[in-house]
């Protein structure tokens, strides 16, 4: 059976192919008759789902997680689209191609971790560098951080997303340290720290949860414990470099009530918040802008935004628009004509009908 990708489902026709099952929930309509809410996943993105037909032999046997095969139409939902299964079956992980779902990073993981050790051997201030280049030519963090995500669900959550993200923010560090004047050593350090130990907080793999580390220690202080075990190795480090460099990573997600012991107090603490909370929105963006099922321009509410989000891009004209209207009158007086052209006759006045003949506005 050829595998049918989510971004491809269009129209109503029956369709049918494996997917892998995000989330899995028995619900109850208000008359009480039972159903199944699903959100379906591949490597192009995800879609919601209905089963109408309840039974507790599919209650029992699907679970998060797992693969299925579905057989149903695509519906639009409040302008949503939504897949309507008449009939799911559980399939063995033997039985697909992992790669067709698992989402990934468009950029080559190879690639995007050679430019970062060419950014950090670019750096002036030797003992950064140093700290740098030993932390992440590290065999087991290299390895790690060429595939792990960014986040479990939300920020740059993909194969390789945290790689995508870190370099995205070190690439924005060059640029905003010489325009503010900020020490880029400091920020370049912080931009590729602030996130690096989410190797150890998460877990790798299509289902990604919370190490036991990420959940009693987190990627901020266990930040800490990585800039105090590569400091050590390297003779006369500065005590108090090493104390600003904790200050970055303490501080990056720039309030207390995000989560920050401390708030940025320095500018290249700040600059690094600020370029982190950047990168990791307009991120979101993206994947809204890539993902969302909603029909026309605009996405559905993203809660984690507060917002909705506008997909199509916008107006761009590399040249003038021509008034159609004035070269046809152009062309008109150009062409003989049997009849004298009387000079003093007003030009004829477009309507306001004809100006606003195609527009239309959009629900």
């Amino acid at each position: 059976m050829t595998k049918l990708f989510i971004s491809d489902l269009q129209g109503k026709e029956e369709i049918e192919s494996i997917f892998l099952v995000k989330i899995f929930n028995t619900m109850e309509d208000k008359s009480g008759k039972k159903y199944f809410n699903l959100i379906l996943t591949d490597s192009s993105g995800e879609i919601e789902a209905r089963l109408w037909n309840y039974s507790t032999e599919v209650e029992n046997t699907i679970t998060k997680n797992c693969f299925v095969k579905v057989r149903g139409k695509l519906n639009f939902y409040q302008g949503r689209k939504q897949f309507i299964i008449n009939h799911i079956q559980k399939m063995d992980q033997s039985e697909v191609n992992i790669d067709d779902f698992v989402m990934k990073s468009v950029e080559d993981p190879e690639v995007m971790y050679k430019r970062l050790l060419k950014i950090v051997d670019g750096l002036s201030d030797v003992y950064i560098r140093d700290l740098l280049r030993s932390i992440i030519t590290d065999g087991e963090i290299a390895r790690r951080l060429k595939i792990w995500q960014a986040g479990k669900s939300i920020h740059h959550a993909y194969k390789s997303g945290l790689l995508e993200h870190i370099l995205s923010c070190t690439e924005l560090a060059l640029i905003v340290s010489k325009h503010y004047r900020a020490n880029e050593n400091y920020v370049v350090a912080g931009c590729i720290l602030h996130d690096l130990c989410k190797i150890y907080e998460l877990t790798d793999g299509m289902n990604v949860e919370y190490t036991e580390e990420g959940k009693l220690v987190g990627h901020l202080v266990k930040g800490l414990e990585i800039v105090d075990r590569y400091s050590y190795k390297i003779k006369n480090f500065p005590h108090y470099m090493k104390m600003h460099l904790k200050h970055i990573l303490l501080s990056h997600h720039g309030e207390f009530a995000y989560g920050s012991p401390k708030i940025p107090q320095t500018a290249e603490a700040y600059l690094v918040h600020l370029v982190d909370l950047m990168d990791s929105k307009m991120g979101t963006i993206e994947q809204v802008k890539k993902n969302d099922s909603t029909t026309g321009h605009w996405s559905g509410f993203v809660k984690h935004l507060d917002r909705i989000v506008y997909k199509s891009e916008l107006p761009y004209y590399p040249e003038y628009v021509q008034d159609e209207e004035f070269q046809e009158r152009a062309e008109v007086k150009a062409a003989p004509s049997p009849k004298p052209v009387q000079r003093n006759q007003p030009e004829p006045k477009t309507s306001l009908g004809k100006m606003l003949g195609n527009f239309k506005i959009e629900d």
